[in-house]
């Protein structure tokens, strides 16, 4: 082992753990309480037709309910809205329940003037973002479950025509594929509401069912927006805490559909704010409170039913998903209000104004005065800790009315925070009035207090340049907020990519003030939904990771804000500066699942270099020694550059699609936003590093069942001769054909794997037996000189023979390397298969059954060949050549569809096999 490789790679692999450490443990801790159930949850099974049975035994219907609600629906006279379930990898119907008893909750305290019933669907736990073969069978048992549910609802005065989705995780995607079959009636659908959905693109692209699955439903809503106008969408992500599903994958892909459709994410849900993992998405309280507020405010009051209007249910969705007014929704705001009798009004001058309530206190009107302040001043802040529901701040306009009572309702421009409702207004916007109104109610001992000031834009915005990529937190931008102000704005220059990554840290400091109101603080992304909200104190700096879901549109020139809602007698300092475990965990989190590929490529390499030293040397290297002599990143990345390049012009365009080449891997990432040029770069290192240690590990197990065979069996050593098509390898290819025709292919190639890993295993053996025997004969011989000994040449090994035994072992070593990459690459379908093996012992759609059929062939003919044998071999050139290419399109190719590698390396194989017979 080279010691300088050892290091390098030693150091490589640090690095690639520290950013793994930033994704799986780096998140702040769950901020969600629990929601429970107040009476036992039942699930009342829906009988299906037996036709519907029949074609979909593994799948059911059911019907929540509790306590007397439940027994009420047992002969199913229902009379609510239906809302459908849909439960995601592995996901169990009974997620509903936090859902549905919150909405039951709810219903009864209405007085059930309306409520929902919900039902959910059993897919049997199905592993559907490991294997996409169930993927369609899943889409179509939810359109027969759609038509079932509206079928209960016939006697009603107004039935149902539509049914609201909620989907977590792939069930979400699978609410959207039901627009993609031939017979579904888009109008069976009004409302789909997905829970840490992949939309963009599978997490794992483990076979082309998934990608072909999710090509198939992106296109469809792209190329059909027009018909899916009337269906409002709503995505909400996890957040940083959810770690299986990255939120910029949960965006719904852009179109012109997009009036109709929101993707936010949960730390910015208003009276949510907190970031959810995969699971907690479903029970997290203050989200499913936000989802069932949202539900009740969909309803149609004279229907009883889900309001047919597509623009108000996107108003409503905005409402309690994105910017709360501190009000109830309202179908149609009521912009001016009226006074019954002329108030009394108490005029404020001051451009300052600070007012609390300690105890009891009489409505009070307070009118702001605009004609003397719109000369110095650009905006009208004011923050109110009263946080009841309530119109409370007026504009008015004295030159037309002199007693104001007529009045425009501004309470509708509030946003509710997480301890105060704050208003901005922007005067200039507001040219006809003369006052703002402000409006206290009578309190009953409540506490709050208001604070209000003019401010111009200029001085309360403050433009800080984020630090470089590269200054590895070295070096820092500062921001000094001052205490005369209530509201600043700090915007974060150049911050625009998914590789940067900020630790911004916030100080307050309030002097000797002993009772001192929060300050609060909002990390804004003005492209897309992903703000983080919270509170500072005195007691402890905040640490805020400043990074992005989703990269900046390249028509977009906003710029990230951290907006800062302070105290006006506390002193704020922001510190800025790069931290570079939170840029390796980006590349972590974005390129990742991408890893196998560039491991691949190395080893392909490696593979290569070992075929040419046999063409040239006659002899072939250890695997770690090829990789260090060929796995260079320079041999790969220039060409995908290059032709990433040259894809812009239209003749190379052209060229390309008339050699029906698919679609470059690096471009469609780009496209995403999801591409940055460093890294292919990073991750041909990683994949290196990775490669050079998992054989360290390999040569270890090898090592291991080696010493099995010596301990157990240590026979005289028999040096193996080449056999390709004996009587028992036939019989062995039948084998595990037979295994994989019958069963799963990714079955087969894992027997047949571990019998290379046993044959190995043997070969390892009998070289150390013939590297003892030699070395006990030469002592012997020096010893006994002049005594010749003919026992002892008769179990003699030639040294030609242990050299030629050392090169099949370096070869075979790195073979059953590939076989590994095959076997764990094609993983997913097996634990789909063997979690679904009690109900049918074949895997149906398989991705790898006719590619294990061939690899069976092929690497029984590699496992009993010999490298002697293909030195004269006239195809061992082009063998050794063809590596470097079929790298090169193994990470062209193969990023976003992985299941293309397994490919690419059987053909690789299948060069070396050809070599044994020409």
């Amino acid at each position: 082992m080279n010691p300088v490789s050892a290091v390098f790679n030693s150091v490589v692999l640090v690095l690639l753990a520290l950013g793994v450490n930033d994704v799986f443990f780096a998140y702040e801790s769950s901020r969600c309480s629990m929601t429970y159930m107040f009476e036992y949850p039942e699930y009342q099974k829906i009988q299906l037709s037996k036709k519907v049975s029949r074609l979909y035994p593994l799948y059911e219907l059911y019907l929540y309910g509790e306590g007397s609600y439940a027994e009420e629906n047992k002969n199913l006279t229902l009379t609510g809205v239906p809302v459908l379930f849909l439960p995601g990898n592995a996901g169990s119907y009974k997620q509903v329940r936090s859902l549905a008893s919150v909405a039951l909750r709810k219903a009864e305290n209405i007085g059930n003037q309306y409520h929902f019933n919900i039902f959910t669907v059993n897919f049997n736990e199905e592993l559907v973002a490991l294997y996409g073969g169930s993927l369609r069978r899943q889409t179509r048992f939810v359109h027969e479950c759609i038509k079932t549910i509206l079928c209960l609802y016939k006697n009603q005065k107004f039935p149902p025509e539509s049914v609201a989705i909620i989907g977590h995780s792939m069930g979400g995607l699978i609410a959207r594929a039901l627009l993609t079959l031939n017979h579904f009636k888009p109008d069976l659908i009004n409302v789909i509401i997905t829970q840490a959905t992949p939309h963009i693109l599978p997490v794992l692209s483990a076979d082309t069912y998934l990608t072909d699955f999710y090509t198939m439903v992106n296109n469809y809503w792209i190329y059909n927006s027009f018909k899916l106008r009337n269906i409002t969408t709503l995505s909400v992500a996890g957040g940083y805490s959810d770690y299986q599903v990255r939120s910029g994958l949960t965006f719904l892909p852009t179109s012109s559909f997009h009036t109709s459709a929101l993707s936010v994410v949960s730390s910015a849900v208003p009276r949510t704010w907190a970031s959810t993992d995969h699971l907690s998405i479903v029970w997290c309280r203050e989200l499913v409170l936000a989802t069932a507020r949202a539900l009740f405010d969909l309803i149609d009051g004279h229907t009883k039913q889900i309001n047919r209007d597509p623009q108000r249910r996107l108003a409503v969705m905005k409402h309690h998903f994105v910017r709360h007014p501190a009000k109830h929704f309202e179908s149609r705001h009521q912009i001016t209000a009226a006074f019954t009798e002329t108030p009394r009004l108490i005029t404020v001058k001051d451009s300052k104004w600070t007012y609390t309530v300690n105890k009891e206190s009489n409505e009070s009107f307070f009118a702001f005065p605009l004609l003397d302040k719109r000369i110095v001043y650009s905006h009208f802040h004011c923050q109110n800790t009263f946080l009841y529901t309530h119109s409370w701040i007026f504009g008015c306009n004295k030159t037309v009315s002199p007693k104001c009572l007529q009045i425009t309702d501004l309470s509708w421009e509030t946003e509710l925070l997480p301890s105060a409702k704050v208003v901005t207004l922007k005067l200039e916007l507001y040219s006809n009035l003369s006052h703002f109104i402000l409006y206290l109610p009578a309190t009953n001992g409540s506490k709050f207090s208001v604070e209000c000031e003019f401010l111009s834009e200029e001085t309360s915005t403050i433009h800080v340049p984020v630090t470089h990529v590269l200054s590895f937190g070295f070096s820092s931008s500062h921001a000094r907020v001052n205490s005369s102000g209530l509201l600043y704005v700090i915007q974060f220059e150049d911050f625009s990519k998914i590789y940067q990554a900020f630790n911004v840290f916030i100080v307050r400091k309030c002097g000797q003030i002993k009772e001192s109101k929060s300050s609060i603080y909002r990390f804004h992304v003005p492209w897309s939904h992903e703000d983080v909200i919270g509170l500072l104190s005195d007691e402890f700096p905040v640490r805020i990771a400043a990074k992005l879901h989703a990269a900046q549109p390249h028509n977009d020139n906003r710029m990230v804000n951290l907006f800062l809602y302070a105290s006006q007698e506390c002193l704020h300092e922001v510190t800025i500066s790069t931290s570079f475990l939170q840029i390796l965990g980006q590349i972590v989190r974005f390129h990742g699942v991408y890893l196998p590929v560039y491991i691949v490529a190395n080893l392909l390499l490696a593979y290569g270099a070992q075929l040419h030293s046999v063409l040239i040397q006659g002899s072939c290297m250890d695997l770690d020694v090829s990789l260090d002599v060929a796995a260079k990143p320079y041999k790969v990345d220039p060409i995908l550059i290059i032709c990433k390049y040259l894809l812009n012009y239209k003749w190379f365009k052209k060229a390309w699609d008339e050699l029906m080449l698919p679609q470059l891997d690096a471009v469609q990432l780009h496209t995403f936003g999801f591409w940055f040029p460093l890294a292919s770069l990073f991750f041909f290192i990683f994949g290196t590093s990775i490669a050079y240690w998992s054989s360290v590990g390999l040569h270890s197990v090898l090592r291991i069942f080696s010493s099995l065979w010596m301990f157990f069996k240590s026979s005289p050593p028999v040096f193996p001769k080449e056999s390709r098509f004996t009587y028992r390898v036939c019989v062995e290819i039948l084998f595990f054909a037979f295994i994989s025709w019958r069963s799963c292919g990714t079955f087969s190639l894992l027997l047949v794997f571990l019998r290379y890993l046993s044959k190995i295993s043997l070969k390892a053996h009998m070289e150390k037996l013939s590297k003892q025997n030699s070395v006990k004969t030469d002592s012997g011989t020096n010893k006994k000189s002049t005594q010749p000994d003919f026992n002892i040449s008769h179990h003699q090994t030639p040294s030609s023979d242990i050299k030629s035994l050392d090169d099949c072992l370096k070869m075979h070593f790195t073979i059953l390397n590939l076989n590994l990459w095959i076997v764990l690459l094609g993983l997913p379908s097996f634990v789909y298969w063997l979690k679904t093996l009690r109900y049918n012992i074949q895997l149906d759609p398989d991705p790898n059954r006719l590619p294990a059929l061939a690899l069976i062939l092929i690497l029984e003919i590699l496992m009993n060949s010999s490298t002697s044998a293909i030195k004269s071999s006239v195809c061992l050139k082009t063998a050794a050549v063809l590596q470097l290419p079929l790298s090169i399109i193994i990470v062209a190719f193969g990023t976003l569809h992985l299941y293309r590698v397994s490919y690419l390396i059987a053909l690789s194989l299948f060069l070396h096999a050809l070599c044994c017979f020409v």
